[in-house]
């Protein structure tokens, strides 16, 4: 008698076990929290959802306080047209502006501004109090060590590096 299940055929998903099941519902729950923790503490301390606040940070470790465009979507993961409102909005806070590529006609910087910098400057404070208690706070160093080598596994995973991939920045 053969007790070996048998395999699915090649066009049927390989369906979550009842424990990844399990892990992928927790995942789920916890980053949609931790997305809307993160929101709120910075609606309340600056007026910007948490992408915005990444905009800043990013601007502000790059040097001159300036980037492209293109690099800035990157960084964020998000596309272009997305990007371009999310400027729009910052520069109408006077928190950025933008300047066009002397070298690319086509290219344009985002360039934090002193007041986006001290907005950033008084805001910091609470957004690493919110992450610390909402993230590190909770975990042992090695559970911190193991989340961090789990992410980044994730991520190379879903940013392939070949000319066609379809990334967000690229649309």
């Amino acid at each position: 008698m053969n007790t070996a299940p048998t395999p699915a055929p090649a066009d049927e998903p390989r369906w979550l076990s009842a424990e990844e099941q399990l892990v992928w519902r927790s995942y789920i729950q916890a980053a949609t929290l931790l997305e809307d923790h993160l929101d709120r503490q910075l609606q309340r301390d600056a007026g910007m959802p948490h992408v915005y606040y990444g905009l800043l940070v990013k601007l502000a470790e790059s040097p001159r306080r300036r980037l492209r465009m293109t690099e800035l979507a990157r960084y964020a993961k998000i596309t272009r047209s997305r990007l371009s409102h999310a400027i729009a909005r910052l520069e109408k806070n006077g928190w950025v502006r933008r300047e066009d590529c002397t070298s690319d006609k086509r290219g344009q910087f985002a360039i934090l501004t002193d007041e986006g910098y001290e907005v950033l400057r008084r805001t910091a404070p609470g957004h690493v109090n919110a992450v610390r208690q909402a993230v590190f706070d909770r975990l042992t160093p090695e559970q911190q060590k193991s989340l961090g080598e789990i992410m980044r596994i994730v991520a190379e995973g879903l940013q392939p590096s070949e000319a066609g991939a379809d990334l967000p920045w690229r649309r």
